[in-house]
């Protein structure tokens, strides 16, 4: 994955539709779906809990279904990116241990895929307005740009490679 410069209004907007767009297709189609089949499956004197619940099933499927065929047109470029980013540093987050570690130790692996993790975390905290702790990653970034600058690597994220991560478990 590549960082890559999103417009931060449009990311929003479009991130507040396909918001808006599946609690209304959730709503509608699980209302319906449960319409139907409690028409079809129910008598009114019955409880129709399970049926309830099957229109909701019914509903997670369509919507997820409709959103992954969705994914690839050019108005979910920002918000499917970002879901993407948000994955690749959950990933990285659940061995930064090791990696800080290694980091120390002058791995230069290591310090390519921190030199990711903590300038992706500072472009998804400036894109979800999350400016509590961004300082503290600010500062984060500058002792790791000292580091990358000993390691002789660039703070460049184009080095990075998810397949990096496969070789710490």
């Amino acid at each position: 994955m590549k960082l890559i410069n999103i417009d931060k209004k449009r990311y929003r907007k479009h991130l507040n539709w396909v918001f808006v767009g599946i609690v209304v297709a959730l709503t509608a189609i699980a209302i319906g779906a449960s319409t139907i089949l409690i028409g079809l499956f129910s008598t009114p004197e019955e409880s129709h809990f399970w049926l309830n619940v099957a229109g909701v099933v019914i509903a997670v499927a369509l919507v997820v279904a409709l959103l992954q065929t969705l994914r690839a047109h050019p108005f979910m470029k920002e918000v499917v990116y970002v879901w993407e980013l948000k994955q690749v540093l959950n990933r990285i987050y659940r061995r930064e241990g090791k990696l800080e570690a290694a980091a120390e130790a002058g791995d230069p692996e290591a310090l390519i895929i921190l030199n990711f993790f903590y300038r992706g975390s500072k472009q998804l905290y400036e894109l979800d307005d999350n400016l509590v702790t961004i300082d503290e990653l600010v500062n984060k970034i500058l002792c790791h740009d000292k580091r990358l600058a000993e390691a002789g690597l660039t703070t460049d994220t184009d080095a990075f490679d998810q397949d990096m991560l496969d070789n710490w478990h």
